[in-house]
């Protein structure tokens, strides 16, 4: 691909431009990187060591932790960084490497929360032919289809913005390179390549959430079948998928399921489903699963003794 522009660099507005603010958000945002990142790799970590957390869904759900923790790199570390200067810039290059990274592991984790729910009906609603169905190779297989599904979603929008010509301003009033700042600052008509992202981004974010809320209403309400403590226990695992669900889609539908402009608004959903989102996701599935708990409480019996 040939960069046909005039553009080297952009300068990132950011959230405010009040230096007291800055220090504030710098403080608030490293403490939450960092609980982030301690967090999601913890939940790696377990299932790893863990032998008892074998299970399709544990297996998921490390490489969900796994995604949270670069999908938040790609964007935090930048974000702290420019707190610290008065005029934040990042190179074209990037630019476009964040903007390929992030829809590379967000696509990707979309499809990997559709796995998640999948996983869960087989496990619910077909109990006896589950360690059948949700073999060793098909968890590979449905994991390598969520990374090969967000890879093409993401090389689809750096074609999109890749080659396009910008030849200035290149102040872009957001808080990372994503689609329609960019598509703003471009010279070249971008209406057509606008509504193809809320064609592409929009409607599957849509139609995946509805299917979703749909998979997990089937869900519940099957659970009629099972026992008390079982009803109890698929609630609670249940719960926290629906309550990732949400915090994922309910954002990326607001941002990209209307016509292709920017809002004040989105820089603060943009740092909701950047920042705190992936921070929250180990929090959700750690406190309302025991098995976790108990292997959390394991871990650090270990590193006592």
């Amino acid at each position: 691909m040939e960069q046909r522009n005039n553009v080297t660099e952009f300068v990132l507005l950011g959230l405010t431009q009040s230096l007291q603010g800055q220090k504030i958000l710098f403080v608030a945002f490293l403490l939450i990187y960092i609980v982030t990142i301690v967090g999601n790799l913890l939940i790696v970590l377990i299932m790893v060591i863990s032998p008892t957390l074998d299970a399709p869904m544990y297996f998921f759900l490390g490489y969900l932790s796994f995604m949270d923790a670069v999908y938040s790199t790609t964007v935090t570390p930048n974000m702290i960084t420019n707190l610290l200067y008065a005029k934040k810039t990042i190179s074209f290059q990037a630019c476009m490497t964040q903007l390929f990274i992030g829809h590379l592991f967000g696509g990707a984790e979309i499809l990997l929360l559709v796995v998640m729910a999948y996983d869960r009906y087989v496990a619910i609603c077909k109990p006896l032919h589950y360690k059948t169905i949700m073999n060793q190779w098909v968890r590979v297989l449905l994991l390598l289809v969520a990374y090969f599904g967000g890879f093409v979603h993401a090389v689809a929008h750096l074609l999109f913005v890749y080659n396009l010509s910008f030849c200035g301003p290149n102040v872009i009033d957001h808080i990372f390179c994503d689609m329609y700042p960019l598509l703003k600052l471009a010279c070249t008509d971008t209406y057509v390549i606008g509504f193809t992202v809320i064609a592409n981004d929009g409607t599957i974010s849509v139609v995946i959430f509805m299917r979703l809320l749909f998979c997990y209403g089937v869900i519940l309400h099957s659970l009629k079948n099972l026992s008390q403590e079982g009803r109890h226990k698929a609630l609670s695992t249940c719960g926290s998928h629906i309550t990732v669900v949400v915090l994922f889609f309910v954002p990326c539908i607001f941002l990209y399921v209307r016509p292709p402009f920017t809002l004040p608004v989105d820089k603060f959903l943009a740092v909701f489903y950047t920042v705190f989102t992936p921070m929250l996701n180990p929090l959700i599935y750690t406190l309302r699963n025991a098995e976790m708990k108990n292997a959390i409480k394991k871990l650090w019996t270990r590193r006592r003794i």
